[in-house]
């Protein structure tokens, strides 16, 4: 599938997710156009470390009983990452959509104890897909539940999902007799935690942000070797630069990233499978 194709994928799953909701009016909303770029990504059994361009979309809202979260990611990696066939790098397309229902927004009452503000149920999927020798073709559905603790500003959600997961392989080695080149992996658990804090450092709006996966293992890959557990990280620290030039409150962030990945995709014991990046984020909230 090519990457337009899966825009419009993801496209069509937002706007089911829209009908689904029955046209409620969000109470509020956030959507920005982000941009992340780097020298120090990894793919794995690749030795060298990749540069990429990432274009990001992202959106948030709530409704009357909860609150959705999609995310679009298009990354276009440098030579040490070719497309199938050389030329170019390759390009990937990654869509996650979450939809939290609000123990507090459907009982008028929130869940609270604690540190905890309310608890919520939180169902969702993954797509991606690259145009690589690879040809990966994830999709992954998760559930589970979601708290969400109190703070002075800004949110803390910790969620723990029953993950299940499909994918492909495009390689040779994986349509070799007993191989994969379709798999589905193994149900698997996610810790899912995510933040967003907002701060003032001597009147300059900040704010740190990010999310932790921790994956447990999937059982075998594409040739039949067990999966290892897996963690990615990404965060970055922000700073209101379009409040600072005049152009209003929360519309331009710029700041330092980082993405930590232990095991990408599972794999172990192999070049590529580890990450430490920093990374240069925009953001241009619509």
């Amino acid at each position: 599938m090519n990457i337009l194709r899966s825009f419009k994928f993801g496209v069509l799953l937002i706007g089911f997710g829209g009908a689904v909701q029955a046209a409620e009016k969000a109470s509020w909303s956030d959507t920005f156009i982000g941009y992340r770029y780097s020298q120090h990504y990894t793919e794995p059994g690749k030795k060298e470390d990749i540069t990429k361009n990432i274009l990001q979309l992202t959106h948030v809202s709530s409704y009357r009983y909860g609150q959705n979260f999609f995310n679009l990611d298009i990354f276009k990696s440098d030579s040490n990452d070719p497309a199938k066939g050389g030329g170019t790098g390759a390009t990937e397309a990654y869509l996650t959509y979450r939809n939290q229902l609000h123990y507090g927004r459907i009982f008028d009452q929130p869940l609270a104890f604690g540190p905890v503000k309310d608890m919520a149920l939180t169902a969702g999927f993954d797509y991606n897909t690259k145009n690589s020798e690879f040809a990966p073709n994830k999709r992954m559905l998760v559930l589970g539940p979601t708290v969400k603790f109190a703070l002075p500003k800004g949110f803390f959600d910790v969620s723990l999902y029953y993950a299940r997961e499909w994918n492909h392989c495009g390689l040779d080695v994986c349509g070799r007799p007993g191989n994969h080149t379709e798999i589905l992996f193994d149900p698997y658990y996610q810790l899912n935690m995510t933040w967003g804090i907002p701060f003032d450092v001597n009147g300059a709006s900040m704010k740190f942000q990010g999310f932790y996966n921790l994956n447990g293992k999937k059982g075998e890959d594409y040739q039949n070797v067990e999966t290892a557990r897996e963690q990615l990280m990404r965060t970055s620290l922000m700073l209101d630069v379009g409040q600072m030039l005049g152009a209003g409150k929360n519309v331009f962030w710029i700041g330092p990233g980082y993405e930590y990945w232990r095991n990408k995709f599972g794999n172990h014991g192999k070049p590529g499978v580890d990450t430490d990046a920093l990374s240069l984020n925009l953001e241009w909230h619509l």
